[in-house]
């Protein structure tokens, strides 16, 4: 299982922008994520599903919410993943007025998920394998801190917390 002091594993995740009036939208667009890291503080966050309880009445919302000082502590950028495809993602963080503040990248073939072992095994639940609640701070690719959540839970990976991470920890 990913660990302080890893790598951010280097895979393919997909990020979808719906595009607001008549405009048209394109993509979804593939995002490497050890090109996208590299050079930057990211304030990374892993959900189980996009537009479940947790996921939209308390985690994303925190981030959003935090936005401003999370930026201030030295945040570069904020991602937030789940194992939901590019257009879920998309028209979620779209639901959630997120664009241009949050990244929504899918991990939509679970390959994040399975290069962190960051899982979750919710089969014979109707949910299939997910991706487990984790935030983590993330600096020029190596993992800084990593916090895990109980099934259920959203205690340790909230935005909060990812502030106070952000503030012990400052930019070399």
């Amino acid at each position: 299982m990913l660990k302080v002091g890893d790598q951010l594993p280097a895979v393919t995740l997909y990020e979808y922008v719906p595009a607001d009036g008549g405009e048209c939208a394109l993509g979804p667009d593939p995002v490497d994520t050890a090109k996208a890291a590299a050079g930057k503080t990211i304030a990374l966050f892993g959900v189980p599903g996009a537009f479940t309880p947790g996921c939209s009445e308390q985690h994303l919302p925190g981030y959003l919410e935090h936005y401003d000082a999370l930026k201030a502590a030295g945040a570069d950028e904020i991602w937030c993943t789940s194992t939901n495809d590019a257009f879920v993602m998309g028209y979620w963080g779209k639901a959630q007025g997120v664009q241009g503040k949050i990244r929504m990248l899918a991990d939509g073939d679970g390959a994040l998920m399975q290069a962190t072992g960051l899982k979750l095994d919710m089969t014979g639940k109707g949910f299939g394998v997910r991706s487990a609640r984790y935030s983590a701070l993330v600096r020029d690719g190596r993992i800084v801190t990593l916090n895990v959540e109980a099934q259920g839970e959203v205690n340790v990976s909230d935005a909060a917390t990812m502030l106070a991470q952000l503030k012990a920890n400052p930019k070399a």
